[in-house]
């Protein structure tokens, strides 16, 4: 298949509140497009296309790269940031005219040593923003979780119990150090550590963390969330989550139970 051709719509997200006809879409093989037709018409965004780290670019988890994450900052929405497996963090803030790599901090142990924080070879598995605190932003990466303070120019790694690797990530609307994540052992084992399925929880901007489980499976269990498996509404208590065996989860207490 050639790598223009469309394989899959993976995001698609509105374009900000001040444009109510707007629509941005990421794809494989890692295409950003437009529409300002609510989805009549499409284009591609061409200046995030042919940026030449595009060659550094490479499939996570599939043949082709791809845009699974797009934040449209609600104070400016000409302010993108988008997320690539495996490709990186990517920021505009001329409306998608020009773009920067803000991966400062990622690093990708699964690359030989002298490549590890390369910023175009970065896979963040899914990219969230504080609706409230736009400048809060949290990556469940391939490598494990990283946030930033300062709108993603820089990032901090956290350790999380009982594992940091995982797929899936949603940050409270108005708490910018509130977030959860669904833990799973290893790329190379794809499910939860122990057969224990959890959520887990920070409150502290990734100090610690608590883990979520009354309701989930007492017994053995083999649920795999992926990066849009797992999602928070605009009150910041209802969570919902769906798993790779088909199950369905919702929480209305922000994951208590």
């Amino acid at each position: 298949v050639p790598p223009w051709s469309l394989q899959q719509l993976w995001i698609l997200e509105p374009g900000g509140a001040d444009r109510p006809g707007t629509l941005w879409a990421g794809t494989i093989p890692g295409g950003l497009f437009r529409s300002d037709d609510r989805g009549a018409s499409w284009r591609l965004n061409r200046e995030l296309w042919e940026r030449p780290e595009r060659a550094q670019w490479f499939g996570g988890g599939y043949d082709h790269p791809g845009i699974h994450s797009i934040c449209v900052d609600p104070r400016d929405s000409r302010h993108l940031t988008v997320a690539v497996s495996c490709g990186g963090v990517w920021q505009s803030h001329d409306d998608g005219r020009s773009w920067t790599c803000t991966t400062r901090g990622m690093r990708a142990d699964y690359m030989p040593p002298e490549q590890s924080e390369e910023a175009a070879i970065q896979d963040p598995h899914r990219l969230v923003q504080c609706q409230a605190r736009p400048e809060f932003l949290w990556v469940q990466h391939h490598n494990g979780i990283f946030r930033s303070r300062d709108g993603g120019l820089h990032w901090q790694g956290v350790v999380a119990e009982p594992s940091s690797f995982g797929f899936a990530v949603a940050v409270h609307p108005r708490q910018p150090d509130t977030a959860w994540f669904v833990p799973a052992t290893k790329d190379e084992c794809r499910i939860p550590r122990d057969a224990r399925f959890v959520v887990t929880r920070t409150r502290d901007g990734g100090h610690s963390f608590e883990t979520l489980e009354r309701g989930l499976p007492d017994g053995p269990a083999y649920d795999l969330v992926y990066r849009h498996g797992l999602d928070i509404d605009p009150s910041g208590e209802r969570l919902a989550m769906g798993s790779t065996t088909g199950g369905l989860w919702l929480s209305e207490n922000g994951g208590e139970d």
